[in-house]
C-alpha cells in the first residue's frame, strides 16, 4: 500500500549497501569493459572537520562532486572519488575543551597531555564516524576503500617527508617574529582566524579564563619625564589602550616635523616605573601628529607597528608576556611576575597614580579588538619562533604562468584577485 507522504528512508534503505556491494564506487567505470579502460579520473572530496556534523555547505559540495564523478564513470573512466576527514587541530582542541569543562568541569591542564589526547581521539571516533555515515546517507558515490584521516599513518609520513624535503631544498626556515597568539589555547593562529570587534567607547567584555569583565574602549594617558629638562619641556604624555605593555617600552617616538617637540630630537626620557633611560626617536611612519598627544610609546615586543619601528631604529625588542598571558621576569617588577596581563592593568595605574605620572583616561575611545575566532580570547602579538616557507620564487612563477597562459583561471575575472593576493604575499 502506498503511503500518503513520501518517505525517503523507505525508498533509500538498502540501495547504498547494494551499490557498494556491486563495486560501483571503486576505481572503475560503468562500462562493462571497464577493466580495459586506461582513462583515469581521480578527485579528492574536501575532508570535513571533525568538529561537528555536516551542514548544507558540505551537502552542496558533495552533490556537485557526485555529479562529476558519476558523469566520468558513465563516460568510461576509472573513477576514484576519495573521501576523508580532517583533524582540524585547533578547532577540535577548542571544542573538546569546552565539552570537558561543561560536562566534567575540567581543563586540559587538569587531565594532562596524554589523557587529553585520548579525549580528542574519542571525539574523533564519535564525530568522524558520524560524518562518514552522513556522507553515505547523502548517497555520495565515494571510493570508501581509499578512506583517509589527515592524521593517520600514511598522511603523517607524507607530512614529515614533505617537511624534510622542503627544508633540504631551502624552502622553509625558522625565525622569531610577532604572531597572533591566543593565550587561552596556547597557540599561534593565522590572520584569517582572527575576528575583530569594534567598541565605540568604554565597554566591559567577558574574556575566557577571567571571572571579572575586562575594560576596553579606554585611552590611558601617563607621563614620561624628560631626562634633560634644559629644553624647557619636563615630560611627554603618551596615550595607550594597553597600559600594561608600558613595561615593555624601549623608546618614545615623535614625528620629525612636529614643531612642538623639535627641541627633544636626540634626547631621552626616564621610564616612570623602571627608572631606566629610553631614547626619543623621530619616526614619520609610526607617529600621527594629530592623534592624541602626537607621542607614541614604542613596545616592539607586543605591537606589529612598533616592531617594524624597532627594526628601523635598531631598538631592543622586549617580550614581557608568558604564553599563558601572565607577565614574565622581563617586566622588571618582581611583584607583577606571573600575574595576568589584565589584572596587572590596575596595578600599573595605581603605581603611576601614586608616583604622580598618571594623567587621565578617555572613556569614549573607539577601539578595534582582535579576538581568537576559536576561543574568544583577546589576541596578543607575541614574539615566537615559527617555521616559515619562502614565497617569493613561487609568487613570481605563479604570476608569470598565468600571464603567459601556461595556467588558466576560470572565470577569467578572478585573475585580478590572483594578482592582488600574490602581489602582496609574505613568507607564510
Amino acid at each position: 500500500k502506498l503511503g500518503k507522504t513520501y518517505d525517503p528512508s523507505m525508498v533509500e534503505q538498502g540501495w547504498y549497501d547494494w551499490w557498494e556491494y556491486k563495486g560501483f564506487f571503486g576505481s572503475n567505470s560503468m562500462d562493462e569493459n571497464h577493466g580495459k579502460s586506461t582513462k583515469n579520473f581521480t578527485m579528492l572530496a574536501p575532508p570535513p572537520n571533525i568538529t561537528g556534523n555536516l551542514h548544507i555547505g558540505h551537502a552542496l559540495t558533495l552533490s556537485i562532486q557526485d555529479a562529476i564523478a558519476r558523469w566520468y564513470r558513465m563516460s568510461g573512466h576509472r573513477v576514484s572519488w576519495i573521501p576523508g576527514t580532517d583533524h582540524a587541530g585547533i578547532g577540535t582542541q577548542s571544542v573538546v575543551e569546552r565539552q570537558l569543562y561543561k560536562k566534567k568541569n575540567l581543563t586540559r591542564h587538569d587531565l594532562g597531555r596524554e589523557n587529553f589526547i585520548n579525549e580528542v581521539w574519542k571525539w574523533r571516533e564519535l564525530h568522524g564516524n558520524r560524518i562518514i555515515e552522513q556522507m553515505r546517507r547523502l548517497g555520495a558515490s565515494l571510493d570508501w576503500k581509499n578512506l583517509f584521516f589527515t592524521m593517520d599513518s600514511p598522511r603523517s609520513r607524507a607530512v614529515t617527508n614533505a617537511f624534510v624535503k622542503l627544508f633540504n631544498d631551502g624552502m622553509i626556515y625558522r625565525d622569531t617574529r610577532l604572531v597572533n597568539w591566543c593565550c587561552a589555547l596556547g597557540t599561534a593562529i593565522s590572520d584569517i582566524e582572527v575576528d575583530y570587534e569594534v567598541v565605540p567607547k568604554q565597554t566591559f567584555l567577558k574574556i575566557p579564563g577571567h571571572q571579572e569583565s575586562v575594560e576596553f574602549g579606554v585611552l590611558h594617558k601617563f607621563a614620561y619625564p624628560i631626562a634633560d629638562t634644559s629644553s624647557g619641556i619636563s615630560e611627554l604624555v603618551v596615550a595607550t589602550t594597553r597600559i600594561e605593555t608600558m613595561l615593555g617600552d624601549c623608546a618614545v617616538a615623535i614625528h620629525p616635523d612636529d614643531t612642538r617637540y623639535k627641541s627633544l630630537h636626540g634626547k631621552e626620557v626616564i621610564h616612570p616605573l623602571l627608572n631606566k633611560r629610553m631614547p626619543i626617536i623621530c619616526d614619520a611612519e609610526l607617529v600621527d601628529m594629530q592623534f592624541a598627544t602626537g607621542i607614541v610609546k614604542v613596545t616592539p615586543g607586543h605591537d606589529i607597528n612598533d616592531y617594524a619601528c624597532a627594526r628601523r631604529h635598531q631598538l631592543p625588542i622586549i617580550n614581557i608576556l608568558n604564553k599563558d598571558g601572565t607577565l614574565n621576569e622581563n617586566c622588571g617588577i618582581a611583584d607583577l611576575i606571573n600575574k595576568d596581563r589584565f589584572e596587572v592593568r590596575k596595578d600599573i595605574i595605581n603605581q603611576l597614580q601614586s608616583l604622580g605620572y598618571y594623567r587621565d583616561k578617555d572613556v569614549n575611545h573607539e577601539m578595534r579588538i582582535a579576538k581568537c575566532s576559536r576561543s574568544g580570547d583577546i589576541i596578543e602579538p607575541l614574539l615566537q619562533p615559527q617555521w616559515y616557507i619562502k614565497c617569493k620564487d613561487m609568487q613570481l612563477r605563479a604570476l608569470q604562468d598565468v600571464k603567459d597562459g601556461k595556467m588558466q583561471i576560470q572565470p577569467s575575472y578572478h585573475v585580478e584577485d590572483w594578482n592582488r593576493w600574490l602581489g602582496n604575499i609574505q613568507d607564510w
